[in-house]
């Protein structure tokens, strides 16, 4: 008999290939610093404060794409997806999600939203129809890690907390689910999928080689 009876997991840097490779294979052909990217989005408060608009689905991608390139000085078309156009879906998550739902399991997507037009980074990888339930911060008005939106989660999955475990590879999004009484983990990468099929009692999950972030 299975311990648990639901799978929350978040989508970047979980359910993908690391975010950080692509990123700096952008910067690198447009003839910025490495860091450049993380720089426009976290450490300059304008542009802090729209991608913080951006998850909350105040402000669409398009939109957004336009003030975050003349931060950068690039070309604003399809900015995201340029950005991401090297992030794949993590084959051994894939596989766990599948082998989740095949057990029974209700399988959930919780995830903080880049916008979805002109860039679906959901379709794009093709991991949107993995799930039962799909928690996107941008259509729901709140985000991780807002106690809320687990609350939510937990909701449209018809399961109490304590039936379900969180995968996210961000630290600060996991304590507001444990004090749920969601049992999380946190996913540092190579093996995350080989650790959570043993948490609940899957088959196991064979990890995939390890991708450099």
């Amino acid at each position: 008999m299975l311990s648990y009876r639901g799978l929350i997991l978040d989508f970047a840097g979980v359910m993908t290939t690391p975010i950080g490779r692509s990123v700096r294979t952008w910067c690198a052909r447009e003839g910025l610093p490495a860091d450049a990217w993380h720089r426009a989005l976290a450490d300059d408060p304008a542009g802090r404060a729209r991608y913080a608009e951006l998850e909350l689905g105040r402000m669409p991608q398009s939109e957004w794409n336009v003030h975050t390139a003349a931060l950068l000085g690039v070309d604003a078309e399809n900015l995201m997806g340029r950005v991401h156009s090297e992030v794949r879906a993590a084959a051994e998550m894939v596989e766990l999600a599948e082998r989740a739902r095949a057990a029974g399991l209700v399988v959930a997507l919780l995830s903080n939203s880049y916008g979805l037009d002109p860039y679906n980074p959901y379709t794009t990888t093709g991991v949107w129809d993995l799930f039962d339930v799909r928690v996107i911060s941008e259509a729901e008005g709140i985000a991780k890690p807002n106690p809320a939106i687990y609350r939510r989660t937990l909701e449209r999955m018809a399961l109490d907390a304590s039936d379900c475990v969180f995968v996210d590879d961000h630290q600060p999004n996991l304590p507001p689910a444990s004090s749920l009484g969601i049992t999380t983990v946190l996913a540092e990468g190579h093996g995350t999928a080989a650790r959570v099929a043993r948490l609940l009692d899957l088959d196991p999950v064979e990890p995939s080689p390890a991708i450099p972030h």
